[in-house]
């Protein structure tokens, strides 16, 4: 073989790099990034990859002025967040960022200069909680030594901030996440701007409480900053490119996979509020026994995770929206015909998210992204008014927007999601002049739904139940019922194991089988929230469980690990169960289960039962709780922990109250004594809700 040289060596040599470099293109380089390739990197609280923790540094690199933050639970503090920054950037050119407020630290926040405002919008969770995502933030303000990077004093003595609070009043830390943090950054120096904002989910008024409160703040905040109010135009925050190269069954379009790891079949945990386990539904059963009402009871397999719950924790589902609620929407907003087209949004800000991950389809979207059965806000229709098919329509947009006791006659009393009202508006008009940026922002991502588990841990570890009412209601003057998102897609899952081909649970249908089939056999995307609802760790401590309807689901679960217990040998406390529920023939739940309880448990165990609509008078479970004072009061002068779940707003508050006036009869002191006496069991975890509105 003859010598070669070293011309031939560098020619070879650059042949192969080049050969290597063409058929590793795409996998080794040259890698298209996923924009959810690292939506997990956030689950644990750190900023993405290559990204700043640094709010002040990131707010100079993208020359932003304004900062709103969020802490939600639900989503709507997050919508509210996005919505102040649309309008401070409409209304007033302020140049506004939306930021999740576990992305960051706030060592620095004393440096954030004066002549840029912070704003806060945080919900209260629970018993008066942060949310899942503003844990960090909140140990941090309210930290007795906290501190900041210049140690100045007073050390936010620059900082102007604003802030607004989601609560619900019938729990008693009423809204406290907002109020305890600017109590915290008061004293730390910071000057508040217009009042501290209350929304009150618990009176229903949530919407317009954030609405009566954010002008007067915007009139505080022009004068404190110097802003001049302009007209409002529309800017979009995102850009929605149809690729019509790409079809929808291309093997990088999303078609309602919640990331890249469900894309590429390929799912792996942690499994959490960002990366759902898609889990088996191993059973599923319906516990009425009536006709023209549902309750499911279900069991969701988790042994092929690394899920884990303890008793007392909650189960979120991760719903699927109506086929008719989809169809509805994307032909009242004229995508119906080319609802298969492959989209790639992007954000025009760098600081904006695309809620979902792209490229997807406007069908794909409408299905498995946008809360589109939700309520519409007044505040979004006065924006869509310009969007509006005729003059006639923008009018009547207008005016909906604008009047709060016309929009509550027509709209909101009703429950109207957007396509609903839009066709209400101009019936049969199409509205395709709304830029799907607009839909983007204003119909916010749609969230999962939270369960009280129903199984004891130490019973069955790695099954889960679920007991659920399927919602459909009758309001007076709507045509259609008011129809549960999550709980009806659950009953058509339920019908579908039974051997039903075509479920259709109050006429609604779903995808069943999920994007691509990944949900087939009888599939649903779940994480697990862990909860502070739990038993004593002693167990022979005294329980009272106040319970009715699906209230009692967190229940069963605690009677069920008691009787195990019980079972093993282990010595139980008095367990004293009060359940409700309308009828003993047609609702009692679990009547059965309770009675195999009672063998395991004998004298321990004792349920007391409220059926409302089987004698002459309606009987609760609050007066229930009355006629068995006497128990009631030994117990709790034996430490026995008290447990409420179900209703907040009507049957949670009775239960206090009468609570309260046991102890003032029976121990003989004022009724005032009596309620602080409460108090200091809530303060001790002796008195615990989960409670909903």
């Amino acid at each position: 073989m003859a010598n070669l040289d070293t011309l031939d060596l560098v020619v070879l040599l650059s042949l192969l790099a080049a050969t290597i470099a063409y058929f590793t293109k795409g996998t080794y380089w040259a890698v298209a990034k996923d924009p959810y390739d690292n939506m997990l990197a956030n689950t644990t609280g750190g900023a993405k990859f290559g990204k700043t923790r640094d709010i002040v540094k990131k707010m100079e690199e993208s020359n932003k002025n304004c900062v709103v933050f969020y802490g939600s639970q639900t989503g709507t503090a997050e919508d509210y967040a996005s919505r102040l920054a649309k309008e401070g950037k409409s209304r007033f050119g302020l140049e506004t960022m939306v930021a999740d407020i576990e992305e960051y630290d706030f060592e620095n926040l004393d440096t954030l200069p004066s002549d840029k405002v912070a704003m806060f919008v945080l919900a209260t969770y629970g018993e008066g909680e942060p949310t899942d995502n503003a844990v960090d933030f909140y140990e941090f303000i309210m930290g007795e030594d906290v501190s900041f990077s210049d140690g100045a004093d007073p050390a936010l003595g620059n900082l102007k901030y604003v802030a607004f609070g989601l609560g619900n009043n019938t729990y008693e830390h009423y809204n406290s996440m907002v109020r305890n943090v600017d109590k915290a950054l008061t004293k730390l120096g910071a000057e508040r701007i217009g009042t501290a904002g209350e929304g009150d989910d618990g009176a229903g008024t949530m919407e317009e409480d954030f609405l009566a409160w954010k002008d007067p703040m915007w009139t505080a905040l022009a004068e404190k900053l110097g802003l001049e109010e302009r007209e409002a135009v529309y800017e979009p925050v995102f850009s929605a490119t149809e690729k019509e190269g790409l079809d929808k069954d291309a093997p990088e379009v999303y078609l309602g996979e919640p990331n890249k790891m469900h894309l590429e079949g390929a799912s792996r945990g942690p499994y959490n509020a960002h990366n759902p386990y898609i889990a088996p539904i191993v059973e599923s059963r319906e516990i009425f026994t009536v006709k023209d009402r549902n309750c499911l009871h279900m069991e969701i397999d988790i042994s092929g995770s690394n899920l884990s719950y303890q008793t007392g924790d909650h189960i979120a589902v991760w719903p699927t929206n109506a086929g008719k609620e989809v169809e509805r929407f994307l032909k009242v907003t004229g995508l119906y015909e080319k609802r298969h087209t492959v989209i790639a949004v992007k954000p025009l800000d760098p600081t904006a998210k695309v809620p979902f991950p792209t490229p997807t389809t406007y069908e794909a979207v409408a299905r498995y992204h946008m809360e589109i059965c939700a309520p519409v806000s007044r505040q979004y229709l006065a924006t869509l008014a310009a969007f509006a098919p005729d003059e006639n329509a923008k009018a009547e947009m207008s005016k909906l927007g604008s009047d709060k006791e016309y929009f509550s006659s027509k709209v909101s009393s009703q429950f109207l999601n957007i396509a609903q009202t839009l066709d209400l508006v101009a019936p049969g008009a199409i509205w395709s002049n709304i830029p799907f940026s607009a839909l983007i922002e204003g119909i916010h991502k749609i969230q999962p739904r939270y369960y009280s588990i129903s199984s004891s841990s130490l019973v069955q570890k790695t099954k889960i139940s679920i007991t659920a009412v399927v919602e459909s209601i009758q309001l007076p003057s709507r045509p259609d019922a008011l129809k549960g998102v999550t709980t009806n897609y659950l009953l058509a899952l339920k019908q579908k194991q039974h051997g039903d081909p075509n479920p259709d649970p109050h006429g609604l249908t779903y995808e069943i089988t999920g994007p691509r089939n990944k949900y087939d056999g009888i599939h649903v995307p779940v994480h697990v929230r862990h909860s502070n609802f739990k038993l004593p760790s002693d167990p022979t401590k005294p329980i009272i469980m106040i319970g009715p309807g699906t209230g009692v689901a967190p229940f069963r679960a605690f009677v069920q690990e008691r009787a195990a217990q019980a079972a093993a040998g282990t010595p139980v406390g008095k367990t004293i169960l009060f359940f409700g529920c309308r009828s003993k023939k047609q609702d009692y739940l679990y009547e059965k289960e309770w009675e195999e309880y009672k063998k395991a448990l004998g004298d321990n165990f004792e349920l007391i039962t409220a059926f409302s609509r089987d004698g002459p008078k309606k009987v609760y479970v609050q007066h229930r709780l009355k006629e068995n004072a006497k128990l009631v009061n030994e117990l709790l002068e034996k430490k026995a922990y008290f447990y409420v779940c179900g209703d907040a707003s009507h049957m949670a508050r009775e239960v206090n109250t009468t609570l309260a006036n046991i102890i003032a009869e029976h121990r003989g002191i004022t009724e005032q004594k009596a309620e602080d006496v409460v108090k200091a069991m809530r303060s001790a975890n002796q008195y615990q809700e989960d409670v909903w509105s």
